[in-house]
């Protein structure tokens, strides 16, 4: 029998009747599998890891060890809420790591898209290596895997940086959702009491904000990313776009335009906006964002964002262009 294929008597998730019934069988299964023994998390805050952990921590408590890693290329709020919600509502045994200045002196200077990615995804896999060598009585490793996962990349989610942990870290696997699809994994998050801004979190690239501050890392630049993109969301949500619009993001490139600024000539970044739709991310389509809100949003992070003369709207759909810039 293979034990990665979704059974095919498993009613789709719905409901919080049902979510509630996959959460209590799933929390006996962990039991089971677990015993008194304690398991690692990678907690990134993002919608498969912390579904995980909220159901973890309702089967085995403060044996469920949360090490969420703050790289410096999270959104604005991101890691604030990670220890918000799970140390301070669902008392989790949570250890959180700064390592913002080890991420963006190794990215010093590099500007390739590629080599940045590898960048972060080496230095991560490091960071939560040197984090679980300080446990004591790991046994198990959980991940977010989701069925689509095992679908793509096989029993492994390849894409979590966990994956690369060193062979003498021999733990064994515990994927409560891996025959979940992502909408099935929201309604269970939401049984858990997990906030919407956790439970809707909108799709966010593994090597985060380093592939939206475009080229070479810079930290006024990457502070530009983070502040515009605050303002992008919060003007989404407060006009009824945040539920609507599948990604929608800002992007700073590498150059600088001229402009003016309090009646002196400036030489600063644009923003770049992106808005997109899609089924599958295999195609997009560009959402018809209203002109006025467009204004608006400009009017804002002009004003607020330090280092920002200009806005402009990306118009390309998927394809010719990608979701990403990077």
């Amino acid at each position: 029998m293979n034990n990665n294929k979704r059974p095919e008597s498993m009613a789709r998730i719905e409901t919080k009747q049902l979510a509630d019934a996959f959460i209590a069988e799933q929390v006996a299964a962990v039991k089971e599998q677990v015993g008194d023994k304690k398991v690692l998390l990678a907690l990134s805050g993002g919608v498969d890891s912390s579904v995980v952990a909220a159901l973890l921590i309702n089967a085995i408590g403060k044996n469920l060890v949360c090490v969420h890693v703050n790289h410096g290329l999270l959104r604005k709020g991101e890691p604030e809420q990670v220890v918000e919600v799970f140390r301070d509502q669902m008392n989790a045994n949570l250890v959180y790591v700064d390592a913002a200045e080890r991420f963006l002196k190794k990215l010093e200077g590099v500007a390739e898209p590629e080599k940045k990615r590898k960048i972060i995804g080496a230095e991560f896999i490091r960071v939560f290596e040197e984090e679980a060598r300080k446990q004591d009585g790991i046994a198990f490793l959980a991940q977010g895997t989701i069925y689509p996962d095992i679908l793509e990349s096989g029993p492994v989610k390849a894409h979590h940086n966990v994956g690369g942990l060193p062979d003498d870290m021999q733990f064994e696997l515990v994927e409560p959702l891996k025959f979940l699809y992502k909408d099935e994994v929201r309604v269970v998050g939401k049984a858990l009491g997990l906030p919407d801004g956790m439970v809707y979190r909108q799709p966010f690239p593994g090597p985060g904000l380093g592939v939206r501050c475009l080229g070479a890392i810079t930290r006024d630049r990457l502070e530009a990313v983070r502040e515009s993109d605050a303002i992008l969301r919060e003007e989404f949500a407060k006009n009824g776009l945040s539920g609507k619009v599948w990604q929608y993001f800002t992007v700073i490139p590498d150059f600088k335009s001229v402009g003016v600024k309090g009646g002196l000539r400036s030489f600063e970044w644009p923003v770049i906006i992106r808005a997109v739709n899609t089924r599958d991310a295999m195609t997009a389509t560009v959402e018809d964002v209203p002109f006025a809100l467009l204004q608006h949003i400009t009017a804002r992070i002009t004003a607020e964002v330090k280092g920002v003369n200009r806005v402009v709207f990306d118009l390309t759909p998927k394809p010719t262009g990608t979701i990403e810039w990077e």
